[in-house]
């Protein structure tokens, strides 16, 4: 009988398929991603919040732009100490961004601070039950937690399918996901 693997090896086996792919494979699965949209409808003055791509993350920037034309309002995370939520800050797609606590592009300290009503969320591994793993430091499962309090918050996943993992064994404190979106399919988990 084998031990199920463990969420470090499994983050490290669909990063491994992340990394491999190429600039060519990415640009698609970005421009695929942002041609099919999101599942629900975006109204005016929504606020989503993206993520500016590091290491060999899906770029959401082109669905990004798309929201944003059908009216949405555009933030980035701002990342505070370990253990903490991160701060959304309202983004303009010719906004510049400086870098942040973790070397990562954010919104300047100036940018008006927001709450998002939708939230895309970079990951390593997700599984069909929408149960994702991050990098290990548990930012979006303490910011969904703390946005959750006091409004309700649709958390997609964006990633390439080939980051899809059987089953994520998954911890109280983990948060589920309602959507994830890769380059070929879009899964709810919103009934599961």
């Amino acid at each position: 009988m084998h031990a199920s693997p463990s969420k470090a090896e499994l983050r490290a086996l669909a990063l491994a398929k992340r990394d491999a792919l190429s600039d060519e494979q990415r640009a698609a699965a970005a421009e695929a991603l942002a041609r099919r949209g999101t599942p629900f409808e975006i109204t005016p003055g929504m606020i989503v919040s993206g993520y500016a791509p590091i290491r060999s993350e899906l770029d959401p920037k082109p669905l990004m732009l798309k929201l944003a034309a059908k009216g949405a309002r555009l933030a980035l995370p701002c990342v505070n100490a370990r253990g903490q939520s991160l701060t959304f800050r309202a983004w303009a797609p010719h906004d510049r961004l400086m870098l942040g606590l973790l070397g990562i592009p954010e919104p300047s300290t100036a940018a008006a601070e927001v709450h998002p009503d939708v939230m895309l969320v970079p990951l390593a591994a997700f599984d069909k039950l929408g149960h994702r793993i991050g990098y290990g430091a548990g930012y979006y499962d303490y910011s969904f937690a703390h946005l959750r309090k006091t409004k309700h918050v649709i958390g997609i996943g964006v990633a390439f399918a080939v980051q899809e993992t059987k089953a994520i064994p998954a911890l109280s404190h983990d948060v589920a996901l309602d959507y994830v979106l890769t380059e070929r399919k879009t899964f709810d988990f919103r009934s599961a």
